[in-house]
């Protein structure tokens, strides 16, 4: 039987929200078998469990945020993404994680904190059957048109393969790698996609910190590109870093569903908000997916026995 996973100990980080630029601790607990991931905001006079799934997910200007039941106007976490993606790199399927302020850390701008911090704890696998949703007819969302136009499709496939393409017409990121496709069940999450950071330009931050947004930013935690080049003093981690993100950015967005993807998602200029939109119209059609699991691990995709590793 292919197993859930969780964590074997508790783990903590420390660290400021990107937007907020608030000083956050987090701590990632062992959850029993079917939890999810749950976020809890201990912050507050009473504590509020904040279930990550694509109902929950209230905001995608800028992140991913959740709040309870989806209410904007209720507690929330931000900026869920780059820790929900290294959970789903890694398989895992069940975490409580504490939080003393409404935003995630950004720590170094990647998911390849999160992914030490993960495997620094251990993962365990756990008496009970994992489950997926395998999707079983094409789903589309589109937005805008001609040079505004993105879009997201999920299609059926024996695995979870992801391909992005970006285009932003920016000389510095035009030089680097336009598109990347990634198969989940290579093994790869934590050297080809985890240390692809966030970015941002420069034209962009004054009006960002006028709205309350990327307070938190440095070069320490982001790729900042000016009008014509990359500023940071180290340069990219890969040559497609960009695009790479963007894919890191997708695992995560995808993985609030509940379970991971058996599923080949293709996407064009897409980020959070068409993210969550494909989601939601998938679960919008019954006929369009199924919950499976697998008794017999030798017929689960390639590779999606071996996903977590030992650091």
């Amino acid at each position: 039987m292919l197993q859930q996973r969780t964590l074997k100990s508790i783990t903590r980080a420390v660290g400021v929200g990107l937007h907020s630029g608030q000083k956050v601790e987090m701590t990632l607990r062992p959850a029993a078998p079917d939890t999810g991931i749950v976020f809890r905001r201990v912050d507050l006079p009473q504590p509020v469990d904040i279930p990550a799934n694509a109902g929950s997910v209230s905001d995608t200007r800028m992140n991913s945020t959740i709040s309870s039941g989806g209410d904007p106007g209720g507690p929330k976490v931000q900026t869920i993404e780059h820790l929900m993606s290294a959970c789903a790199g890694l398989g895992i399927d069940n975490l409580v994680i504490d939080m003393t302020a409404d935003e995630v850390p950004i720590l170094d701008g990647s998911s390849a904190s999160f992914v030490f911090l993960l495997q620094s704890a251990g993962i365990v696998l756990q008496d009970a059957p994992k489950r997926f949703l395998k999707v079983l007819k094409p789903v589309e969302v589109r937005r805008g048109e001609g040079a505004s136009l993105a879009w997201a499709r999920l299609e059926p496939y024996h695995g979870y393969k992801l391909t992005f393409e970006i285009e932003f017409n920016h000389p510095a990121v035009d030089a680097t790698g336009q598109q990347v496709s990634f198969e989940m069940g290579s093994g790869k999450y934590k050297s080809d996609i985890a240390r692809a950071r966030t970015f941002g330009f420069t034209k962009d931050l004054d009006l960002m910190r006028s709205r309350g947004l990327t307070m938190g930013g440095s070069m320490d935690n982001a790729i900042v590109v000016d009008d014509s080049r990359v500023l940071n003093a180290d340069g990219l981690r890969y040559d497609d870093e960009f695009v790479k993100h963007k894919i890191l950015d997708a695992i995560g967005d995808l993985f609030v569903v509940g379970h991971p993807l058996l599923a080949s998602y293709t996407a064009y200029k897409s980020g959070h908000a068409l993210n969550n939109q494909l989601l939601r119209t998938l679960l919008a059609d019954p006929t369009a997916y199924e919950t499976v699991t697998f008794d017999d691990e030798r017929k689960a995709p390639a590779g999606f026995a071996e996903l977590a590793p030992a650091w």
